[in-house]
């Protein structure tokens, strides 16, 4: 099995995998730097689009949003609600904009004020972490693991860190098979996770965890046999098996990629383009 939910070869599956990591890495910095949530929403929008045209499953991307807005609608409101000073920095307001607020009599909650400028912090907290989160199935979900291992070793990384990567990428779907095959031998047996309630199913999980733990143990010992069997020694000068070559789309990405993050980092610098108060307040 391998790690990879693309469903087309497309432009971007071609490419190398050095040219998709100043991708990942321009934008990761740029998602961890701007402040503005608007531009962090562009961002977002930018890496989704780029996440549909390359091939990436639209279930993968709804099982992400479904998994993270618990989280997401917490964070909006304890940033709305309790974030007031770090907002009164960066807008360089004495006071902040109320957008919704308890009656003092309300027990507990009495007089809490959750504050525009807070809630869209938080939004562009959102649109922060979903950036890191999709651009990282773009590189790793259009790219065979053998070409990401000899693209990572011709980018000068270390060859032990490049095979812990991809052995872990080689190991995720063999667990996740293996939890299924634990399920579907509890289902032979009579369980019925269907009629199941939340916390009956999170109990069973828990113990579905035991013997994963016990079969992940016994092939980390098998594979590190296999090894020192082999005489494994972690350098990179060795052959291989499968080629990687910069190609002219390649080289362009990485100009175009690099252009466009030094651009942003002057503005962002410069003219304050893409820090919190951008497009937001005179």
């Amino acid at each position: 099995m391998k790690l990879q939910t693309v469903k087309y070869d497309s432009l971007f599956t071609r490419l190398d995998f050095r040219s998709k990591l100043v991708v990942m890495l321009s934008v990761t910095i740029l998602a961890f730097l701007w402040e503005s949530p608007i531009a962090g929403g562009i961002l977002m929008l930018s890496v989704i689009a780029a996440c549909v045209l390359a091939g990436v499953r639209l279930n993968y991307l709804g099982n992400i949003l479904k998994v993270m807005i618990p989280f997401y609608i917490f964070l909006i409101l304890s940033m709305g609600f309790f974030n007031v000073e770090q907002v009164k920095l960066l807008t360089h307001k004495p006071e902040l904009t109320t957008m919704l607020s308890f009656p003092p009599t309300w027990w507990i909650v009495g007089g809490a004020k959750m504050s525009l400028e807070g809630t869209l912090y938080g939004l562009n907290i959102v649109f922060k972490t979903l950036t890191m989160i999709l651009v990282i199935p773009l590189a790793i979900f259009t790219t065979d693991v053998n070409q990401m291992t000899v693209g990572m070793v011709r980018a000068k990384i270390p060859y032990k860190v490049v095979f812990i990567f991809s052995s872990t990428l080689r190991f995720v779907p063999l667990l996740l098979e293996e939890v299924q095959s634990i399920i579907e031998s509890q289902r032979l047996r009579g369980l019925n996770f269907e009629k199941m309630g939340w916390l009956k199913k999170a109990q069973v999980y828990a113990k579905v965890a035991v013997p994963l733990i016990l079969n992940s143990l016994s092939k980390s010992q098998k594979l590190e046999i296999v090894l020192q069997s082999k005489a494994f020694s972690g350098s990179s000068n060795r052959t291989y098996l499968h080629q990687s070559a910069l190609t002219t789309p390649d080289y362009l990405l990485i100009t175009s990629s690099i252009l466009l993050f030094v651009t942003a980092i002057a503005l962002y610098f410069g003219f304050g383009i893409g820090k919190f108060a951008w497009l937001l307040y005179t």
